[in-house]
Order: structure tokens, then C-alpha cells, then sequence
């Protein structure tokens, strides 16, 4: 994984917007309508090397396949591993409970509503690999063509698969995470195996306190979420740290998130977990303030932060000028080298579900690209 050396380098969280025949098509294959599977795998492809292409053309250095092939950074792993079935439960937002007209709105999203969580009615094994095998020879032809340095590939961590997908089957949570720990180990090594880094997403570690875990008081729900980071950690075991990251959110959608759990609750548990880089948010209204979490609390110093620049949940583009600020202070704690900026969330966190218009994604990513280039003449003394 390369470090910010000379220059804040910029990525992102992970999703992007599908373009409109992507969706189209994910669309029909969950309602249940044939889809012609060569058809959809070129659609898939040619999408990969669009957005590979659009975000180096917006100046982000470490690409990935803007999880072009995945209905949502979640659900994707109902077809591709064994066990699940049937339907489960929603997830239930805390926030949102007394915004009633809110959480119409949110969950009516044709993106939202049409994503499948069936639940966990058998062992939970692993498929063939095929399609991860897909992601990573469709990744590594964009980038080829694009000329990028660095790619990474998204992978949905053991505590966000027991997230959305209610466990019908095992005896206990500890039980169904440990299978599915161990089923989604070949696609953990497989994403490595071929080059790439490896972004594990865990708003298990704070979007569930709101969500699924509302019934554990919060020294309950922080002891699960250190349980969940050495599931993670086993299951990474056969992965170098320099090879991997992991990003914690609180969800991404435009809600009022004052029942999330604070970050320097979290964290403690966070910087445990194996992968060098924590990808947190830093942006939006709630949390943009919790940078000042790392003044109290030691980054490991094996570890680097991507700090979240932009807001993924409104069309308001920020100034780079706001974007070389929030730099700035990240590395004025835990050193220039040890920054990469990014996003809060993904922009396409399910497919066609979101507010934010998909160019304005791309020129948000303008906006984090010409801030870094800021941030680094102030504290390189070059762009």
C-alpha cells in the first residue's frame, strides 16, 4: 500500500455511481428477471473501465472498480456464498423513528427498496470464486488501460454480512460469524493474492448500535464490536496488514444520526483491528468534528489514516481550500506521511439508490484532488 510521500495521495471509500444501463440491469436480475449473464458481465466490464478512467481524469490516485458488479457493498455476498435464503430482517434506524416522513422517504429510494437480504437458513460456505475472480481481472484490465499506480477492491467484513443478513440457522452469533469468517476468507486472499489492496467495510463497528444491536446497552454493544475486530483479524490471518484497510461508518444516508455512537468510543476497538489503513469519516455534520479524537488517542504506528474530506450524502461540493484544512489538521497530529485523503461513505452505496447527482460525485473528487494539492505545498512546499 503507498504512502502519502511528497504529496497527499487521494482515494475513496469504495462505490461510485452505476451508469443508467448498470442499474437498469441489476435492477431486473433482483426482481427475479432473466438476465443474459454474458450480456451483464460485458456491461459490467465496460463500466469498471469507465469509472477507472473518470476517476483518474478527476486526480484520484488509488482507483478501484467503483463496485460496478455489486447491487450494494453488502448484499453482493447473497450470490456468492451458500447458506442464505428466504427473507430477513430490515434493519431498523434509530434516528429515523420519530422523522417519520424521513424514513419514507429514505427507504422508498428505488435503490434502497429493491436491495434483497434474505436471511441465514443453512451453513454459510463459500461459492466458487468466479465472480470475485471477474472483479479482479476486470480491475486489472481498467488500470491497465488507465495507467494507475494503485488499485483496491472492497469486500464486505464477517460483522456486516451478520448486519444485514439475520442469522435463522446457528445457535449463536459467535457461531454464524465464524463461518462466515471462514467463507469469506478465499475472497479476502484471492483480492490480495492478485496485487490489490484489500478495503474491508465494518459499519458493523458503529452503524449497528443504531441499527441491528439496539437491544445491548453500549458497553455490550463495544464488547460485540471488539468481538467482531479478532473474527476480522483471524480471518485475515493469511493477509499482511500493508495489504489491507478497513472503513467505519454510521450509514450513509441524509438522516439526523444523533443517536450515533461516538467515534472515540469506537476507535479504541478500531485501532486494533489488522489493517494499516482506517478509513473514518471526517466530513459530514456529525462526525466532522471528531478529528480531534486522535490528539487523546495514539494512532498505532503501523497504521495510516484516509481521512474523510467529503460529505457523500449532499450535492454540496466542497472547496478545496475546506479540503486542504481538513488535511492539515489530521497531519498536524499523526504526521504528513501518515494522511491519504478520502470519503466519508461511497457514492453509490446500493445500485441507482442516492441523492448525489453522479457527476457531482466526480466533481466532489475534483474538489479532493486540487485540496490535496493545496495541503501538500503548504506542508511539502510542492503539489
Amino acid at each position: 500500500m503507498k504512502h502519502s510521500t511528497g504529496r497527499f495521495l487521494t482515494t475513496h471509500t469504495g462505490s461510485l455511481p452505476r451508469r443508467e444501463t448498470l442499474t437498469k440491469a441489476m435492477f431486473a436480475k433482483e426482481d427475479g428477471v432473466p438476465v443474459d449473464p454474458a450480456a451483464l458481465a460485458a456491461e459490467i466490464a465496460g463500466a469498471v473501465g469507465e469509472v477507472v478512467a473518470r476517476q483518474r481524469a478527476a486526480g484520484v490516485d488509488i482507483v478501484n472498480d467503483g463496485e460496478m458488479s455489486k447491487p450494494s457493498y453488502a448484499t453482493y455476498i447473497k450470490d456468492r456464498l451458500a447458506g442464505f435464503g428466504g427473507t430477513s430482517h430490515p434493519l431498523q434506524y434509530q434516528d429515523l423513528v420519530d422523522f417519520p416522513e424521513l424514513q419514507r422517504r429514505v427507504f422508498s429510494d428505488p435503490g434502497r427498496s429493491r436491495r434483497k437480504t434474505p436471511g441465514c437458513t443453512a451453513p454459510v460456505r463459500a461459492g466458487d470464486g468466479a465472480a470475485a475472480r471477474a472483479d479482479i481481472a476486470n480491475l486489472a484490465a481498467a488500470i491497465r488501460e488507465s495507467g494507475a499506480e494503485e488499485g483496491f477492491l472492497t469486500a464486505a467484513s464477517p460483522g456486516l454480512i451478520s448486519l444485514f443478513f439475520h442469522n435463522g440457522h446457528y445457535p449463536s452469533h459467535e457461531a454464524y460469524l465464524a463461518d462466515i469468517a471462514q467463507a469469506m476468507r478465499p475472497e479476502y486472499e484471492a483480492i490480495v493474492g492478485a496485487g490489490f489492496v484489500l478495503q474491508l467495510d465494518c459499519p458493523d463497528l458503529a452503524m449497528a448500535h443504531h441499527t441491528s444491536f439496539q437491544d445491548l446497552s453500549e458497553a455490550e454493544f463495544l464488547k460485540r464490536a471488539a468481538f467482531h475486530v479478532e473474527t476480522l483479524n483471524h480471518a485475515l490471518r493469511n493477509v499482511p496488514a500493508e495489504m489491507c484497510r478497513i472503513h467505519i461508518c454510521w450509514g450513509n444516508y441524509e438522516g439526523p444520526h444523533d443517536h450515533d455512537i461516538d467515534f472515540a468510543k469506537v476507535a479504541p476497538i478500531l485501532v486494533k483491528a489488522k489493517p494499516m489503513a482506517l478509513v473514518i469519516e471526517a466530513a459530514n455534520p456529525r462526525h466532522a468534528h471528531e478529528w480531534a479524537v486522535w490528539r487523546d488517542l495514539k494512532l498505532p504506528d503501523d497504521k495510516i489514516l484516509v481521512a474523510g474530506v467529503l460529505d457523500t450524502s449532499t450535492n454540496y461540493v466542497e472547496h478545496p481550500e475546506l479540503v486542504a484544512e481538513r488535511l492539515c489538521r489530521f497531519a498536524d497530529i499523526v504526521g504528513r506521511e501518515r494522511v491519504m485523503a478520502g470519503t466519508d461513505c461511497g457514492f453509490g452505496t446500493f445500485a441507482g439508490y442516492g441523492k448525489i447527482d453522479p457527476d457531482i460525485a466526480f466533481t466532489k473528487l475534483r474538489a479532493m484532488a486540487d485540496g490535496a494539492a493545496i495541503a501538500s505545498k503548504r506542508l511539502w512546499g510542492r503539489a
